[in-house]
């Protein structure tokens, strides 16, 4: 156990963590010079697409210094505020992390979340200073911040730079030197955590997990307790670019169970892993249970996919643990499921992977926040979708959650981000200059302000330099109403958004204009209105598509071209009483893109 060294790679997004844990992978030898690609633990294509981390990564390396060999147990984590869940579960099972900045920016504000996620679980902290080979880096202005932020000696920070290798073999001896190794009884029972889980649809599932006490062997009995359901171990071994199978792992190590689980219900991550003959006392302090920041329905585009959707999101949530999902039903789109997801990019990604891993199209609702609701009758509800309110004249007050907000960005772009934020409802709490480009500011607003388009005009105004990053903060009362969006008079509910009064008049206009260049024309006016209660505040109208009938009435009597007139005005107004109209995906998603 003394051998072995478990840590994790935490920064802000592009600062160069997925290229850092290349440079270790080809230094060490994990990965030979023909299978190596860019960003190579990025196995997605969504991933390699946008460039982002969506997953945290474990690999085994091994490396030998001064005479010994060490096992290097790497986990590679997102730098996107949507998935720090995926980084809390990572932290949980190494000792060390390194912190890594980018010496062009400085800290960002994921950093210092990140950071202080890692600190609370007592990590060694190793900060790494990479693009070091950048013309453009400021190292000693970004040295300064971090010897604030960590309270670490100016030595202590490692310049590297994951492009050319610059400091990869100090990195490495800083592992070995700097992280403690696990600590952890062989005699005692098995205890193991399992942090990750991923489908494979020949071997069923493999669960990922690190080894607190004990040893696992291969043909081993085990019971998973939280489920409560007993395996034997088919198979057990390390993670390396591929999984490697061996005959028995000891404490310390992270390592894959196959047991042939087909049902992705029967995996939890945080779960823990124990002999059946001779089960640990205590289950291992998991993680806390996920709460889900943005709500959304989504419903298959054909109502017969119903249970494939379900099994589908299922795998899903397997390899995405911060994915939840309750069965609901809407009168506009039938039967679906209503997800929780942490943002906005969280939900596109759950969105693009159900299409392109397993084939599913769906259609997905407008994204709403869960708010609160105190009935006259002393009652109070949990309301995740517009259409769960209860009547306006039941509703004592309405409840929505608020977050504090930090945004880190150079002082220039000050006035701008201001008035973003107080424009959203938001309050200034707090304003920190961190050196004298740098000012950190700290806002309170509700949560549903930001879920539409604040990060991507927050990116605007700072020409991409602000970073942002969130926690919340309780709930507050709030004047909110229901916006309803009716389409020759019959609500569609999936179109209908609680939101403030004082926006909403702005936000029905611009939704039905919006709504009148998507909706395709058909036979018969289709009027589009915004609602509330029963009062409507804005309309739009899709005129008909027309055919020219007295086209063959040249010269004679006006009343032969009435006549044709009268008939076709008929036989439209038939049509509008049995013709329903089809709102396109595009109109749904159009609405989350509102200038």
């Amino acid at each position: 156990m003394k051998q072995i060294r478990n840590f994790c790679i935490i920064a802000h997004i592009d600062h160069g963590k997925s290229t850092l844990a290349d440079r270790l992978l080809m230094l060490t030898g994990t990965i030979s010079v023909r299978d190596f690609q860019d960003q190579v633990l990025d196995n997605m294509d969504l991933e390699r697409e946008r460039g982002i981390t969506i997953k945290s990564h474990a690999i085994q390396m091994q490396h030998t210094y001064q005479g010994t060999e060490y096992t290097l147990n790497l986990i590679d984590t997102p730098g996107h505020v949507d998935f720090s869940y995926e980084v809390s579960r990572s932290i949980a099972a190494c000792e060390g992390a390194l912190l890594v900045v980018d010496a062009t920016q400085g800290i960002q504000a994921q950093t210092i979340s990140n950071l202080y996620m890692a600190i609370e679980q007592d990590l060694e902290i190793i900060p790494v200073l990479n693009k070091m080979d950048m013309d453009s880096a400021m190292p000693d202005e970004v040295k300064d911040q971090i010897v604030d932020l960590l309270g670490c000696k100016r030595e202590e920070i490692i310049e590297a730079s994951g492009k050319t290798g610059l400091g990869s073999e100090e990195i490495l001896e800083a592992i070995i030197n700097r992280i403690p190794h696990p600590v952890g009884d062989p005699d005692k029972p098995l205890q193991a955590l399992i942090f990750d889980s991923v489908f494979n649809s020949f071997r069923g599932i493999y669960a990922y997990y690190r080894i607190l006490h004990g040893s696992i062997r291969q043909g081993d009995k085990v019971k998973f307790v939280n489920t409560e359901k007993e395996y034997e171990a088919d198979e057990i071994g390390v993670l390396r670019l591929k999984p490697e199978a061996r005959k028995e792992l000891g404490a310390g190590n992270v390592g894959y169970i196959i047991s042939g689980i087909k049902t992705s219900r029967e995996v939890k991550v945080g779960d823990t892993i124990t002999h059946v003959d001779r089960p640990c006392k205590d289950i291992v302090a998991g993680f806390q249970d996920v709460k889900p920041m943005v709500f959304a329905g989504i419903y298959p585009v054909d109502a017969d996919d119903y249970e494939d959707l379900r099994s589908s999101i299922e795998k899903l949530q397997l390899n995405d643990a911060s994915l939840t999902f309750v069965p609901e039903s809407s009168a506009a789109l039938g039967f679906g499921f209503r997800c929780g997801f942490l943002g906005l990019l969280h939900m596109e990604i759950i969105q693009e992977r159900l299409d392109r891993e397993f084939d599913m199209n769906v259609i997905t609702t407008v994204p709403n926040v869960s708010f609160t609701v105190h009935t006259t009758h002393n009652e109070v509800i949990e309301v995740h979708n517009p259409s769960g309110l209860p009547e306006a004249t039941a509703i004592r007050q309405i409840d929505e959650p608020y977050i504090s907000a930090q945004i880190i960005s150079k002082a220039d772009y000050v006035g701008g981000i201001m008035k973003l934020c107080l424009d959203k409802r938001g309050i200034l709490k707090n304003q920190i200059y961190l050196t004298s480009n740098r000012v950190e500011l700290t806002f309170e607003m509700p949560l549903a302000e930001i879920v539409f388009d604040f990060y991507d005009k927050l990116k605007s105004i700072s020409k991409g330099y602000a970073s942002f990053d969130y926690h919340t903060i309780g709930e507050r009362k709030a004047d909110l109403i229901k916006l309803d969006i009716l389409l020759n008079s019959e609500p569609v509910d999936a179109l209908s958004t609680l939101i403030h009064r004082d926006n909403a008049y702005d936000f029905g206009r611009r939704i039905c204009e919006k709504l009148k260049e998507l909706i395709p024309r058909q036979q018969f006016d289709v009027a589009i209105q915004a609602a509330i209660g029963a009062k409507i505040i804005a309309r739009e109208t899709v005129k008909a598509v027309r055919k020219d009938v007295t086209a063959k009435c040249y010269g004679g009597d006006i009343t032969r071209k009435r006549k044709l007139l009268e008939k076709q005005k008929k036989g439209k107004k038939r049509m509008r009483q049995v013709g329903n109209v089809e709102v396109p995906q595009s109109a749904f998603l159009a609405v989350l893109k509102l200038d």
